[in-house]
Parts: C-alpha cells; structure tokens; sequence
C-alpha cells in the first residue's frame, strides 16, 4: 500500500509539474518591423493591409505581430531580439556583416533609392570626373557611400584605402544639399526623399540614379532580412514572412495608385495619394529570391576586390552563411487582374520605368522623382 501511495505521489508530482511547465511557456510571436513613413517600405504595409501575414503565418500556425521601429535601428533590433525581420538598405547592411551582424538576407523588393548630384554649374558630369574631389555622404559606410565607391572603381580608379582618388566629407542627410551649394564638397549622396527635396529646391544636377543606372538597376536596394537565431530555429515562421512579403511587393508593382491609397487610409503614409502613386511606379517592385542572392554576390565580390570588405576569407562560404532560402517557397510572384498569385523566376530585372498610365495623376513638378525612407 505504501508503494502504491508512493507511486501514485510521483505521478502526480510529475503531472503538475509538467502543467505548470506548460503554462508558463511562452508561445513564439514572429515580431515584423515596420514604419509608418517611408513610401518605398510599401510591401510591408501591404502585406498588413491585404493581409498577406495573416494568410501565411495562419497556414503556419504561428502567430505574428507588428513593431513601429525607426528603420535607421533595423538591424541593431534584430540581433537584440526587438524584431525578427524587416527590410533594409543591402548597401548599408553588407558592412555591418562583414563586421559581425548575425543576419540573414531573405529575398530583394526593389531597386533605385539613391542618387547623386553636382552643382548646375558644375564642371563634372560623371562618377569618374570627381576624381580628386570632395563628396559628401550621410556616413562612411552608408549604402550611398558604397555605392559610389563601387562605381568610381568601374572606371578603373582606386575607390577604398589609403590611395583612395576622391575624398569623403561627412554630413547630416539634411545638411548635404546646403554642402553642395556652399561648395564645400562637389558632388552629394542622397537618398530619398531628401534627393527629391534637393531636385526641387535646390540648383543642382543629377549625375548618378541607382533607378535608371545600367550596373545599379540590375541590384536590389531594399532587401528584407531575418535575425540568424529566428531563421535557423523558425524556418516554417521565416518562411511565412517571404511569401507575404514576395505577394506584397507584386502587388505594389501592378498597383500603385491602389498601394498608395491603402498606406494612406492606414495612416501608414501622408503626402498626396496621386503623387505618392506615382513614385511607387517609378520603382522596380519587381520581388526574388534568386535575384537578391545575386545582388549579394555581386556586391561581395567587389567589394572584397576593392578592399572594403576586409574580415571575408571564402566569399562563398560567407554568401551561403548570410543568406536563406526555404522549400515551398518560390523565386517571385505576379499579381493576377482577378486578385490571384501566379509563382514564377525572375532571370533578369530589367530597366524600369514609372507607369505612364498614373502621368495624368502628377504634377510636372514631381515627375520621375523617387520618396524611399524618412
């Protein structure tokens, strides 16, 4: 009978504390960052707003959640567990890698974002005219920065190091237009919607726009990108997340008028809807997964060739670590008139153009002028 008892104690011992083990487990909430401001972050406002999460990670059965974040602190929130994903500059984010950011990209939203300037009266009408000049950028290693650099060493001029043929003055992103008309540098780096700014308010010539650029047009911008601890312990989450993302992106690309009135009437965005329509069009919302890693290895290998990269020893090896792709998943999407998802492979992006068919719906002044990130 003592036995008896004595086993019937255990067992029941055994069955609270599993009880209470699973009461007081946490369910796994897949964290998204998002931004009400910055127009060219449409496909996460899309995906909430036609509900593209809710149908993924409903098929996954996960949970899922919306974070306002200041996107400037994207990657920083990851690695701190603040979110799980997001999307972000690919030029700003490559160095923060190669300096131990433990992050993985998932796949590309969108090309253009970024664009140069000299004075109107300025003698220099080319990357490569600025040798021996002073450019001013927002930060050393910002994507604008990077990107210049990359260019300036397709001309064959030396871009990075202690023989580097240009100079570097750095400025608050606001502050740079006034640089340049006050002649302390000769040519700026900017990104929208400060570029679109400067265009309009200010006397200057545009002499690089990674939108219609023949190198640049061909690369993502803007990729999304996952912490490295949630994509390997939530594959079926991170998962869930890309096929929103990749539906989203395809809807903003066949509806731009639609995308921007959604991002208004959600407070997600202000501005006029007309105008705001008009500058999704005018970029590449074009999505995929294979393209991104391309855009990536692209972008790896010169820079590691230019010396700017400096901790990768095997870039394959550092591609594979730093980038995820999942069964189930496809390269892209098209969006379909009757509201339907087609699955297809992008091989090549592609230049783009803003749709004309919105040019009614624009003021002259606002033409072919981008708005990405506050």
């Amino acid at each position: 009978m003592k036995k008896t008892n004595l086993i019937a104690d255990i067992a029941l011992v055994l069955l609270m504390l599993t009880e209470f083990s699973g009461c007081s487990k946490e369910e796994f909430v897949f964290k998204i960052g998002t931004s009400n401001s910055g127009l060219c972050a449409a496909p996460l406002h899309i995906a909430i707003d036609n509900g593209y999460f809710d149908e993924e990670f409903s098929k996954a059965g996960i949970k899922w959640e919306p974070v306002e974040i200041e996107m400037a602190k994207a990657s920083e929130l990851a690695v701190a567990g603040k979110i799980d994903a997001t999307l972000g500059l690919a030029g700003s984010l490559i160095p923060q890698m190669d300096n131990g950011l433990d992050v993985k990209f998932l796949t590309g939203i969108h090309t253009g974002c970024t664009k140069f300037y000299v004075r109107e009266d300025s003698p220099y009408y080319t990357v490569a005219d600025l040798k021996g000049q002073t450019v001013g950028f927002c930060a050393v290693q910002d994507s604008s920065t990077i990107a210049f650099q990359r260019k300036f060493h397709d001309y064959g001029l030396t871009a990075f190091g202690p023989n580097q043929e240009f100079k570097i003055a750095v400025y608050g992103m606001t502050d740079l237009p006034l640089a340049l008309e006050n002649k302390a540098v000769e040519a700026i780096g900017l990104h929208d919607p400060v570029a679109y700014i400067t265009e309009r308010d200010y006397k200057v010539r545009k002499i690089l726009d990674t939108t219609e650029d023949e190198k640049f047009s061909q690369e993502y911008c803007c990729m999304t990108f996952v912490s490295s601890v949630i994509a390997e312990k939530y594959p079926e989450a991170t998962a869930a997340f890309v096929r929103a993302i990749l539906k989203a992106s395809a809807y903003v690309k066949a509806n731009p008028l639609r995308s921007a009135e959604l991002q208004i009437e959600n407070k997600q965005m202000s501005g006029d809807v007309n105008q705001n329509a008009y500058l999704l069009s005018t970029y590449n919302y074009t999505p995929s997964v294979n393209l991104a890693k391309k855009t990536m290895h692209d972008a790896i290998y010169q820079l590691v060739e230019m010396g700017v990269l400096q901790n990768i020893e095997d870039k394959d090896e550092f591609i594979e670590n730093h980038f995820i792709s999942f069964e189930g998943v496809p390269d892209s999407y098209i969006y379909n008139d009757d509201g339907t998802f087609s699955e297809t492979y992008v091989e090549k992006l592609g230049r783009h153009e803003a749709d004309k068919n919105l040019n009614n719906l624009v003021s002259a002044e606002i033409k072919h002028k981008n708005s990405c990130f506050d």
